[in-house]
C-alpha cells in the first residue's frame, strides 16, 4: 500500500511538474507596477510561465528609454517601452524586435479646462502647453498640428515636472497639457466636467505605443523559449479581458501599496489602447506593416533617425497565436 501511495504520488508531481527546465527572463518594465502589467503578474501568479519553463523576473521600471537601453544593450534580455523611442535607438544601433505590440492606439491625449473657452485642438493656437522639456508629445507635436491645419508654432510650450500638470491646469498657469490615456480617470476625479480632452488617435495621429522587446542576439540564441514567452504573455493579455478582477487582484497582491480599484480603471483604459481593427481581427498583439512604415516615417520626419534601416528589422508577428485575437471593448 505504502508503494502505491507513493506511486501516485509520484506520478501527480510529474504531471503538475514544468513541462521545461526553468529558465530566468529578467524582464524590465516600462515604468513602476500599474494596471497595464496586470496580465504578467497574472500569468506569474497563474504559473502559466513556470508551465512553459520561464522564471519571470518582473523589475521596475524608469521610462522607456532606461527599458529600451538595457534591452538593446543585453543588461535585460527582454522589455517594455513605446515603439517610437524603439525606432530612434535603432537609429543609434540598439538592436532589439519588438514581438508582441500592447498599446494598438497611442496613449497620447491632450487636456484642458473647458471653462477656459477651449472648445477643441482647432483653439490651441495663442495658448500655453505644460509638459517635461524632451517630452514625445513635443516632438510629434508638428505633425499633429499639419493633420488638423494648424501652424505648430502657434503655441507655447512651458516646461513643467510630470507631477505638475494637473496642479498648473487648475492654477491655469497653462491652458493644456499632455498625458497618457491609461491615468484618464485620474484627469477626470480631479477636474470632472470642466474637464476637455481629445485623443490623438482621434484626430489624425496614431502611432503604436508599448510594445514588448526582446534583445536580437538573445532571441537568437533562445527562439523557442521567446515563443513561449510571448505565447504566454498574449494569452494572458486576453485573460484579463475576459476577467479583469482576478487579473487586478494579481497585481495588487504583488504590489502592497497599489489600490484595486484604481488600478482596476487604470486597466479598463488599457483595454481600449490595445482595441483595434487589426487586434481584433488578425491577432492580439499584432504589428502592421503599414501602419509600421508610418510610424518609422512619423519619426524620422520629427524626431529624426541617426542612421536610416528597414522598419522591418524592429519588429515581428512569427510568435504570435492568431487564434488569440482582442474583443471589442466598451469605450471605443
Amino acid at each position: 500500500m505504502r508503494r502505491l501511495i507513493t506511486a501516485v504520488a509520484a506520478a501527480a508531481a510529474a504531471f503538475v511538474a514544468p513541462a521545461f527546465a526553468q529558465q530566468k527572463i529578467d524582464f524590465i518594465l516600462n515604468w513602476v507596477p500599474g494596471g497595464d502589467h496586470a496580465p504578467y503578474y497574472y500569468g506569474k501568479k497563474l504559473g502559466w510561465y513556470q508551465k512553459e519553463g520561464i522564471d519571470l523576473n518582473l523589475e521596475v521600471g524608469k521610462g522607456s528609454a532606461l527599458a529600451i537601453q538595457r534591452v538593446g544593450a543585453g543588461a535585460n534580455p527582454v522589455g517594455l517601452a513605446d515603439m517610437a523611442g524603439v525606432l530612434v535607438a535603432k537609429g543609434k544601433g540598439a538592436d532589439s524586435v519588438a514581438v508582441l505590440n500592447v498599446y494598438a492606439n497611442s496613449p497620447q491625449g491632450m487636456y484642458w479646462l473647458k471653462s477656459s473657452g477651449i472648445r477643441g485642438i482647432k483653439d490651441f493656437p495663442g495658448k500655453k502647453i505644460g509638459n517635461p522639456a524632451g517630452d514625445g508629445a513635443r516632438a510629434v507635436w508638428p505633425a499633429l498640428a499639419k493633420a488638423n491645419g494648424i501652424d505648430p508654432k502657434s503655441v507655447t510650450w512651458v516646461n513643467i515636472d510630470p507631477n505638475a500638470k494637473l496642479a498648473a491646469l487648475k492654477a491655469r498657469t497653462i491652458d493644456i497639457t499632455t498625458s497618457f490615456y491609461n491615468i484618464h480617470h485620474v484627469f477626470k476625479r480631479e477636474l470632472g466636467d470642466d474637464m476637455g480632452f481629445l485623443a490623438w488617435r482621434d484626430v489624425g495621429i496614431n502611432p503604436y505605443g508599448n510594445s514588448i522587446i526582446v534583445n536580437r542576439d538573445y532571441l537568437e540564441k533562445n527562439r523557442a523559449l521567446v515563443d513561449r514567452f510571448v505565447k504566454v504573455t498574449q494569452r494572458a493579455f486576453a485573460e484579463c479581458v475576459k476577467q479583469p478582477n482576478p487579473c487586478v487582484r494579481a497585481l495588487v497582491d504583488a504590489n502592497g501599496a497599489l489600490d484595486y480599484d484604481n488600478e482596476l480603471q487604470n486597466w479598463h483604459l488599457v483595454e481600449v489602447l490595445m482595441s483595434d481593427k487589426t487586434s481584433q481581427t488578425v491577432a492580439l498583439g499584432w504589428h502592421d506593416d503599414k501602419r509600421m512604415q508610418d510610424d518609422y516615417a512619423l519619426v524620422r520626419d520629427y524626431i529624426g533617425v541617426d542612421k536610416p534601416f528597414d522598419v522591418k528589422t524592429v519588429y515581428t508577428n512569427e510568435f504570435l497565436d492568431k487564434s488569440i485575437k482582442m474583443k471589442v471593448v466598451k469605450g471605443e
